[in-house]
This record gives structure tokens, sequence and C-alpha cells, in this order.
């Protein structure tokens, strides 16, 4: 994602005009808010700013916790209300498709009507059906639930922002960005930190009452600490409801397809592309009627940018490469038979990793440092993945706190630069192109989640047959190695089992499990090693592209210097020349 000059490429509408819903207030210079709906930056006393900021933490952890403990503790809620696999996968699927779209309201909400009420709506939604949860305890009221909680994450992950750069003067506001947008990401590692707690004897009701109680407590701050007043604006036209409509349902599908295809098997079940072919319907009439709008939602026309591509591109690889861990490394140890109270030491790692990675990212954050953080994390990302990929089925938590601390950096150093690229990629051509970068980063990486572990999924049940398929077909009963391992696992087996040939048919199946086991080490690996690879790519990429943009601007730089000395040739060339034989032309004094 290193920038380039912008080629010539389509041409793109003007700034609609804007209506004032009410007058702005006479503010100072450093007052003035950057954007419609965005809050004022009055001067604070400490001691407000630093409520400021620890509301900040509190409304970006209550939109990520939720999330993170059910999918921390998916496979105990999946056992205790006797979902299948399909089940739980339509509950993030519903979290997922709600936490994309909500950005298409949140900021047009914000800038007519104000983040508070919207906040409020959020919120107050998320904690009732939280309530309704514990009481109903279905899984129809789980599934609104998840889907609330998308809302919710949309909102205070915005919410969360905004808190943030109250808490510190204007000139760090570049800071208080980055720090604003990472504080979502603790809530991963805190979710799997706390969870053990939470689950104690197993009562699930723990959990629903920890995030009742966020989302409580989360609205009580907002409205006892208002945001400072902003500026609103007419936003809303009839066309934008069309378009959320299209959007949600066509999103909606597409993310069906991605959370089902591994259950399902893409191939396997016909209903998975008739999804896939309503979703590109769907999302196709939407974006059409926002290419011939007067006053669009998405600027369709910036997606097909050239710098634009590559941002995509970038950003759903950034959050790709992420998924070595969400994925690989805890479905490895959850494989392995390793619980959450046994993982707890490697997230409390990660949740220092994670810190490190966003105070670094703060305190070097600069216009000039942005592409550098982003190749950083490439490397970091690169090397955590190869320290992988030759795990055994021996390998335990505490064999991935050093590269796992490495992926947790690299993922806290990346999202505030990120987001800042994206946001003046879309402010080049104008303050209404804010909503469409927005959208574009809040769906490359929750698409870049989804596919990343729809297709690390796939490809490690694919590793995994074919590594079992070899195991298989090297183990031979006349083996002594094999005879010999048979024997003791049936004398293993003795003193529980007294039929002999009920005791070789388990001391068999045993084996045949081991050989699964060690199947699945393989085939993580493989993950762990595509992983890396696809980040040494990625690097190469990107370093392609700073090479280019340099020479480039060295080109640009020779021009004009070859442009003033053609001119200054032409200037000489114009200045009057003395006769042959004459004295030189002495200058004339003026009084």
């Amino acid at each position: 994602m290193a920038t380039t000059p912008t080629p010539p490429g389509p041409v793109l509408p003007p700034s609609p005009p804007v209506v004032y819903l009410k007058p702005p207030p006479d503010w100072e210079e450093h007052e003035k808010p950057s954007l419609p709906g965005s809050p004022s930056m009055p001067l604070h006393q400490p001691a407000v700013r630093a409520a400021y900021g620890l509301i900040a933490v509190l409304v970006a952890l209550t939109g990520g916790l939720g999330n993170a403990l059910f999918t921390a503790n998916l496979p105990t809620i999946q056992g205790q209300m006797g979902l299948t696999s399909s089940e739980a996968a339509w509950l993030t699927g519903a979290y997922v498709m709600l936490n994309m779209t909500a950005n298409l309201l949140v900021y047009k909400f914000r800038q007519q009507f104000g983040m508070r009420l919207f906040a409020e709506i959020g919120l107050g939604l998320y904690a009732l059906l939280t309530l309704l949860h514990l009481v109903l305890g279905s899984y129809t009221s789980l599934l609104m639930l998840r889907a609330a909680s998308g809302l919710a994450g949309a909102t205070c992950s915005t919410l969360g922002t905004l808190y943030m750069l109250q808490a510190a003067p204007r000139k760090h506001v570049l800071k208080m960005l980055v720090i604003g947008v990472g504080l979502g990401q603790i809530a991963t590692p805190l979710a799997w930190i706390l969870s053990p707690g939470l689950l104690f004897n197993s009562e699930w009701h723990n959990l629903y009452l920890f995030e009742a109680g966020l989302a409580l407590i989360s609205f009580a701050g907002v409205v006892v600490l208002k945001l400072p007043p902003g500026v609103h604006i007419r936003s809303f036209e009839r066309l934008d409801f069309l378009t959320f409509f299209l959007m949600v349902p066509g999103v909606g599908l597409l993310i069906s397809v991605l959370v089902q295809g591994y259950n399902h098997w893409w191939l396997d079940t016909p209903w998975l592309a008739w999804m896939l072919i309503g979703s590109i319907v769907l999302l196709s009439v939407a974006l059409y009627i926002e290419h011939h709008r007067r006053n669009p939602m998405l600027q369709t026309r910036w997606f097909v940018l050239a710098p634009t591509v590559r941002f995509v591109i970038g950003a759903l690889l950034l959050r790709f490469l992420t998924t070595e861990q969400t994925y690989g490394v805890i479905g490895m140890q959850r494989m392995l038979g390793m619980t959450v109270d046994q993982m707890q030491p490697l997230f409390i790692v990660i949740l220092l990793g994670t810190i490190a990675g966003i105070a670094v990212s703060a305190l070097t954050f600069g216009l000039e440092n942005m592409g550098k953080q982003i190749v950083g994390s490439i490397v970091l990302f690169a090397l955590a993945a190869w320290l992988d990929h030759s795990r055994t089925s021996l390998a335990r938590p505490e064999d991935f706190f050093g590269s796992q601390f490495l992926m947790a950096v690299g993922a806290g150093l990346f999202m505030g630069p990120l987001m800042l690229i994206g946001v003046v990629q879309g402010l080049k051509f104008g303050a209404h192109y804010m909503l469409t970068a927005i959208v574009t980063i809040s769906m490359t990486q929750a698409m870049g989640a989804l596919m990343g572990s729809a297709l690390l999924s796939t490809y490690q049940m694919h590793r995994e047959q074919v590594y079992s398929a070899a195991i298989v077909a090297d183990v031979d009963p006349t083996d002594p190695i094999v005879a010999d391992r048979l024997r003791l696992q049936q004398q293993s087996l003795a003193r529980v089992i007294a039929d002999p040939a009920l005791r070789a048919a388990q001391g068999t199946a045993q084996l045949a499990q081991a050989a699964r086991r060690e199947a699945n080490v393989r085939a993580y690996n493989d993950v762990f090693a595509l992983t890396a690879g696809v980040a040494v790519l990625y690097l190469l990429w990107m370093l392609a592209l700073a090479g280019r943009a340099r020479q480039r601007a060295f080109v640009e730089r020779m021009r004009a210097a070859a442009a003033d000395a053609s001119a200054m040739r032409g200037t000489d060339a114009a200045a009057p020349q003395d006769a042959p034989g004459q004295p030189p032309t002495q200058p004339v004094a003026r009084a």
C-alpha cells in the first residue's frame, strides 16, 4: 500500500451541497470539528480528559468483548445448547453481517442526529437482548443477540475512537486515533483471559450477565459524559434506505456462503451456489443504483481507481495473515485437547504483544511512517508463521509464546496506519467520500478474517486427508513396530476390557486416532507455511510498489529540473545582446 501518483481515472462527481440543520456555533479554530457528525474539540481539564479516555476504553471493550467471549467459549456453548457446527456458524454469520453493514447507517446517522443517540439505541438494544436471552435461553434468542452484538460492535468501535480523541489535545489527534482504533483488538485476548473465571462450574449464564453489565455501564457512561456538540447536516435520502436494504441481505448471503462452505463443503451443497448467486444479484443492483445517483451513499467510481484497488487487496491480505493466530494456532491447540484455562497464559502474552504493538504504532505514527509500520507488520507476520511451521503433537501453549507475541505486535501495529491510509485515499476527493472509505475498511477487515478462516480451514482439511491417506498406507499390522504398538495399547486396555477381540478393536481404533492426530498436526504446519509464504509475497509486492513510487518521483524531479533549466535558458536568450565592437550596455540609474 505504498503511496504512488494517482493515474488518470474516471471522472468523479463533485461534492454535494451541504444543508445545515442548524447554524454552526462560533467555534475557535482549534475547536472546529473536522467533519460533519464529528464532535468539536474544545479544551478540557485534565480530569475530564482522563474520564473521556476511560469511557473510550470501556465502550471499545464493550463492543468487542461480547463476540470475543462467544468465540472463545463456542465449544462450551455449543455443547450446552446442543448445537451443530452448522447452527454455530449461523451465529457467527449474524454477528458479522450486522457489524459490516451497520457502518452504512452509523456514519449518516451521526451526521444528521449525532452519535450519542445511535449509541444509546445500539447499546440499549444489546443489553435488552442479552437479558432476554438469559430468560429464554433458546437458539433464536441467541441468534438475535449475536446480531445485536454486531450492531453494538460497529457503534462502539466508532464511539470509542471519538471519545479517545477527546482525551488529549488536538496536536495528538493522530496518536489518539491509533489508540482508539486499536482498543478493539484488546478484546479478543482479554476474553480468553477472563473466560475461565466467568465459566466457573460451567455457568454459561455468567457470560451473558457480564455482557449485559458491560452494555449497561457503557450506556450510563455515554449518557453521563456526553461528547461535545458537532455540526449536524441533512444526510439521509430515500434511496439510502433502498441501498441499505439491498446491501444487508446481499452481504448476509455472501457471509453465509463463507461460514457454511466448510461445514457443508463448497461443491457438494447446491443451496450454497444459489446463495452466492443471490448475493451477487443484490449487491450488483445496489451498486448500480449508487452508480447512477446524483448524491450516492457509496462512491462506486472510487472503487475502480488503482490506489483503491491496491488498498483493498492490501487490507484483505493483512487481515488474512492474522488468521494464522485466530484459526491456525487456536485450532491446533483445540485439536490437541487444550481448553480455555490451559490457553490462558498464551493469551496473556498475546495481550501484552497487542498493547506493545499499539503503543509502538502510536509513538512512531506519522504520515511518513505509515508504510514502514505496515511493512514491519508483514515482516512480523511472516516470522511468526515461519516459527510455527514445524510444530509437533507435543506442542503446548507455552511453545507458542514467542511466535504469537510477534504476531500480536504486528496486529497491533498495522491497524492505525491502515485506517489512516484508507481515510486519506477517500478524503483526496472530498468529505463525501469518507463513508465509502470507512465502509471499505470495515468490509475488508471482516471479509479478510472470514475468507482467511474459510480458505485456511479448507486447505487444512485437504492436507489432513492427504497425510491421513499416506500414514494409513504405511501402517502394516505385520510390521514389527506397528505390531508392538498395537500390543502395548491392548495391554493398557486389559484392565477395563476383558474381551480380547474387543480389546484388539479398541487398540486399532486408538492407533487410527493417533494417526489422524499426527495428520492434523502436519496439516496445520502446512497452514503456517502457507501463511508465511503469502506474507513474503505480500512483502515483495509492497517493496516493488515502493520502488516504483520512488522511481516515478525521481522521474518527476528530473522533468521539473529540466523544465526549470529550459526556462532559464529561454530567459537568457531573450535578454538584449550588445552589438559587435560596441562597449557593454551600462545599466541606467533611476531616481
